[in-house]
C-alpha cells in the first residue's frame, strides 16, 4: 500500500468486516450523528447534567467497541503483535467511547425532551 487514501481505507474495513455489516455501521454513524445534531439545534444548548452522564459512559463504550471488534474479527487481545497493534486497539476503544458517548446524550435527548431552561 503506497497510499492510504479514502477508497483504500474502505476496501480494508469491508474485507475486515464484511461489506454487509461495514455499510450497516456506517448507516448507523449517519443516523445517530444525524439525530444528536437534530437534538443540539432543538434544544439550543447542552445540558450538562446529560452531558455528565454520557462521560461517565465512555468506559462503557470503549470497551463495547474492543470486544465488537475481536467478536467480529476473530482475533483476540494475545494477538497484539507490536505497537501498530496497541495504536489501532486504542483508536478503535476512543472511537467507541466517543460514539458511545454520543450515543447516550442523544438517546436521552430524546426520551426526556427539551431541558426546563431551554424551553
Amino acid at each position: 500500500m503506497q497510499e492510504m487514501t479514502l477508497a483504500t481505507l474502505i476496501a480494508v474495513f469491508q474485507e475486515m468486516f464484511g461489506p454487509v455489516l461495514f455499510w450497516a455501521l456506517v448507516a448507523t454513524v449517519v443516523v445517530i450523528t444525524a439525530l444528536y445534531v437534530y437534538v443540539l439545534v432543538r434544544d439550543r444548548s447542552l445540558s450538562m447534567r446529560r452531558f455528565l452522564l454520557a462521560q461517565l459512559s465512555m468506559p462503557i463504550g470503549a470497551v463495547a467497541a474492543v470486544a465488537f471488534v475481536e467478536v467480529v474479527t476473530d482475533s483476540h487481545l494475545r494477538d497484539i503483535g507490536g505497537a501498530i497493534d496497541i495504536i489501532v486497539l486504542l483508536g478503535v476503544a476512543l472511537l467507541g467511547a466517543f460514539g458511545f458517548a454520543v450515543l447516550v446524550y442523544t438517546a436521552q435527548s430524546l426520551v426526556r425532551g427539551q431541558p426546563q431552561n431551554a424551553r
